[in-house]
């Protein structure tokens, strides 16, 4: 009889004590073995009841094992740090508070990571809106539309296959072991950041589409307009240490920012300015506005002919501006570049 690894599941958390059990309630419906499952939940020092939520079902769900540890530090790195030093399983998967893994998800990353070699197998996110508000809706939509996304596999899925990074990794322990720590110095971009340095270690991070799971986007506009200027800033600090890592998807949006900015500028004394301006914006505002247009029909939903182009324009915008003020704060200058 085959012998299955032991596997731990590492969570960081901070404060969300409306999505903490709907991630346990997936994990302890999990195809595979819960013998073979635990949970490590490192916390933020969460203040809204998370940590109450978390005691209540491990008391009443004793079938599934559930540590519960602690992150002064309030910085994911740092809990996935020590989730790590704390898990006991042979394979590593870290999930998200935010997240519900399908069914099979443990089952599926096991059966790719044997089949494929892999050092890190994850799969495609089923992203779901965060409330129930038309704005919510757009977020969810534009966050796995081509106009959002690019060319991310696990945000528009595709064929199996090597890829620079997957959500929700499931690493093999000695891969972890080779690699070292995730980077306490980046507050964002950690998991792409730890994917490069397994890639440089010679390991293979394997997308493959069977591996689901459902991601709940922000619920409204400024919580995405927070999360792409911090993806956007610490996306330079990344590059910083790996200036070959950027991809035309994150290159357009400071691009399309910073021609917007110098154009507005020389609108006044020079008419050309005005009129390349004038095409660049309205270019974008009819491709976008159609795009909410389509995906409205589409989907039956007339929220969408706004919501879909304001999260657009909210993704685009604030990652191309957090990017450039990242770059002016000296992003680029060094590790102990003021942020």
């Amino acid at each position: 009889m085959k012998e299955y690894p032991n596997v731990s599941t590492i969570v960081p958390c901070y404060n969300e004590q409306a999505s903490i059990g709907l991630l346990l309630d997936a994990i302890r419906i999990q195809t595979f073995n819960l013998d073979k499952i635990e949970v490590v939940i490192v916390d933020g020092m969460s203040t809204d009841g998370t940590r109450e939520v978390i005691r209540d079902y491990a008391s009443q769900f004793r079938e599934l094992n559930i540590r519960l540890l602690d992150n002064p530090q309030r910085i994911i790195p740092a809990a996935l740090n020590t989730a790590i030093e704390a898990a006991e399983g042979d394979v590593i998967i870290r999930l998200d508070a935010h997240s519900a893994p399908s069914p099979n998800y443990i089952e599926r990353c096991l059966a790719v990571l044997e089949e494929t070699g892999a050092a890190n197998a994850g799969g495609v996110w089923e992203i779901q809106p965060g409330a129930d508000a038309w704005t919510a809706r757009g977020i969810a939509i534009a966050a796995s539309h081509p106009l959002g996304a690019g060319d991310a596999r696990y945000r528009i899925s595709g064929e199996p296959g090597p890829v620079d990074t997957v959500p929700f990794g499931a690493f093999r322990r000695e891969w972890l072991e080779k690699v070292g720590r995730f980077n306490e110095d980046l507050l964002t971009n950690e998991d792409y950041e730890y994917n490069v340095r397994v890639r440089k270690a010679g390991g293979v991070i394997w997308f493959d589409p069977s591996i689901r799971s459902t991601y709940f986007a922000r619920p409204d506009l400024l919580s995405l307009a927070r999360q792409y200027w911090r993806y956007g800033f610490w996306k330079v600090r990344m590059l910083r240490r790996y200036p070959g890592t950027l991809r035309w998807r994150q290159a357009l949006p400071p691009i399309f920012v910073l021609s917007t900015v110098i154009l507005a500028a020389l609108a006044f004394p020079f008419s050309l300015a005005r009129l390349l301006l004038t095409v660049q914006l309205g270019a974008y505002l009819l491709i976008t506005t159609c795009a909410g247009l389509l995906e409205s029909i589409r989907r039956k939903d007339m929220g969408l002919i706004l919501g879909f182009p304001l999260a657009i324009w909210t993704m685009h915008y604030f990652w191309g501006a957090g990017f450039l003020w990242s770059i002016l704060k000296g992003g680029l200058r060094g590790r102990n570049g003021s942020g």
